[in-house]
Parts: C-alpha cells; structure tokens; sequence
C-alpha cells in the first residue's frame, strides 16, 4: 500500500470555497489502476489559516507515479482553480509506503 497526501493551509476567509471545488470537481481516480481511495481531511484551525489534507491510497508507488502522468491528473488538475488568497502557502506533498 502506498499513501500519497497534500497537506493545504487554507486561509480562514476561503474554506467554504476551498471545499466547494474539492467537493464539485471531477477527480477522474477511479479511472486509474491501482487507485483504493480518497478522502479530505479538515484539521487543526490556527490562527490564520485551517489545516487539510488530501489522502489517497494506492496500491503502490507505482501506481501513483503513473496517476501523475496521466491524462485523468491533467483533467482533474485542469479544473477550476481557488480564488487568489486560498492558499496560506504551498501545498506539501507527503509520500507513505506501508510497511506493516
């Protein structure tokens, strides 16, 4: 099993519309091979921005590598965009294989 997560600070202000775009869009994942599941995550809320994660669960490296090469990632990527000021700073990406 392979954990792929992008960790989001998203600015107070921008939430709703944060998790409206995540809720709409068309993600294309059960398309691709090797793909378990997916799900955002809503954390901690700081003081200037709340902290999420998307978490999606591969078979394996592999199969996720292959997800970013994909026309489906280009499609869903493609998508419409958070407005300016979402983002308290770049999303991290996170990389997890698991070993028990």
């Amino acid at each position: 099993m392979f954990i792929a997560m992008n960790r989001f600070k998203i600015s107070k202000n921008f939430c709703h519309d944060f998790e409206r775009i995540w809720r709409e869009r068309d993600s294309y994942l059960e398309k691709v091979g090797g793909f378990r599941s997916f799900n955002l995550l809503k954390s901690a809320e700081y003081e200037d921005f709340v902290l999420y994660a998307s978490h999606s669960v591969w078979e394996d490296e592999k199969a996720f590598r292959a997800w970013t090469e994909s026309e489906e990632f280009r499609s869903a990527h493609r998508q419409a965009k958070a407005p300016k000021g979402t983002y308290a700073s770049h999303p991290e990406l996170e990389t997890f294989t698991s070993i028990l």
